[in-house]
């Protein structure tokens, strides 16, 4: 394993940009049990992340692949894709999502070390670069952090940018492994892991696109019904363009049209900031949305979810129970938010049961100790001008 003294300009990284290097990287590989992975991506303009550099370290290796340039990387992403090999990321999410649209599949099993960062006070989704300083010492370069990594040729100084993601997330790993396992947290993040690993979670539906909308659910039901036809429509014509799904339409153009309800151009003209040239491409097909949103019975109209509002007693007892949570994170070094927020204090008040706070480690470091505290079984006080528990 690398010094961690030195840096990573220190130690030679491959660029692989030819079938060639990619196989004889791939043979070095293919036996290693952990692999340290990251990507580059960019995403600006197009519906879909567009892959434009992957970064690979072992032991001894650092790599830089350059999947723009390649004719074919499924022989890594075979080796990506073993389940015999831990992967370990940082903030693995949109890689994940990268990697599900190579070719639906998960890099598992999974170590996420942004995610055991903010389990071990290290504090909430913290970065990369934060998370090398504070356990390293290092102070990683940022230069490169707006870089266009689609273009090429890439820099030495890009690719050196790149391949810090992975060359000290290897020295990262065992530290927070040693640290997790010290205070009995190792189980937690299987949770956590197995939560990201659900495919689930990158599989999109057009129909659902209006959950992203913001504002929908204060429409009344026909508006709704406008709102999620054009919302699905506008997620289709996105997908099918691989463009951002605000080129096609802004969410306020979205909303505004649900509330008119126009049934001409001349009225959906009258809408505040549509331009000329959304009427001319898809003015029609909007105003379709909408006849067939007029066209359906009141019976068949979808219902809006309004968001519950709590009583004035119950703010006060959400508060209370804020408290206790806040309370256990501190205790354990973490932030509360690692173990619920206030929606999920709110829904246990509403009686609700399924909520990760009631579930797994989150239920046996806090959710019992809430619902005991909201059932009366013990309360709080104050006491040397700290916050205490007080069994009843």
């Amino acid at each position: 394993m690398p010094d961690k003294n030195k840096s990573a300009a220190e130690y030679s990284i491959l660029y692989i940009d030819n079938d060639e290097k990619l196989q004889e990287l791939c043979e070095n590989i293919k036996d290693t049990p952990l692999l340290i992975l990251d990507t580059e991506f960019i995403r600006e303009k197009t519906y879909r992340a567009r892959l434009c550099l992957i970064q690979i370290a072992t032991d001894d290796i650092v790599a830089c692949i350059d999947p723009i340039v390649l004719n074919d990387i499924t022989p890594l992403m075979d080796i990506i894709n073993d389940k015999n090999k831990l992967k370990i990321f940082h903030a693995a999410r949109q890689d994940y999502e990268i990697f599900y649209d190579l070719n639906k599949q998960l890099p598992q099993p999974l170590f996420d070390s942004q995610l055991a960062a903010s389990l071990l006070g290290y504090g909430e989704q913290i970065g990369y670069a934060s998370l090398v300083n504070k356990i390293l010492g290092v102070q990683l370069d940022k230069a490169h952090t707006r870089t266009d990594w689609s273009k090429r040729p890439l820099s030495e100084a890009q690719i050196r940018y790149a391949s810090d993601d992975v060359f000290y997330l290897r020295q990262l790993y065992p530290v927070l492994k040693n640290q997790l396992a010290e205070q009995g947290r190792e189980d937690w993040l299987d949770e956590e892991f197995d939560a990201l690993c659900q495919p689930g979670l990158f599989i999109t539906h057009p129909e659902d696109a209006w959950n992203k909308v913001k504002g929908i659910n204060r429409l009344r039901p026909r508006q709704f019904a406008a709102a999620k036809n054009i919302a699905e429509w506008r997620e289709k014509m996105a997908i099918k363009k691989d463009l951002p799904r605000r080129w096609i339409l802004a969410d306020d153009i979205l909303i505004a049209a649900a509330q008119l309800l126009p049934k001409n151009i001349s009225q959906l003209s009258t809408i505040s900031n549509i331009k000329t040239a959304t009427i001319e491409k898809t003015g029609e097909i909007i105003l379709n949305c909408v006849k067939n949103a007029l066209a359906l019975n009141e019976t068949d109209l979808p219902s809006t979810t309004k968001p519950k509002r709590l009583t004035a007693d119950q703010e006060i007892i959400a508060d209370l129970l804020m408290t206790q949570l806040r309370l256990i994170a501190s205790e354990q070094n973490i932030s509360p938010a690692n173990i619920a927020n206030r929606k999920m204090i709110e829904k246990i008040i509403y009686g609700e049961t399924d909520i990760p706070l009631l579930k797994g480690w989150r239920y046996q470091l806090a959710g019992k100790k809430i619902q005991d505290l909201l059932s009366g079984n013990f309360s709080l006080q104050i006491k040397n001008n700290k916050v205490v528990p007080l069994k009843i």
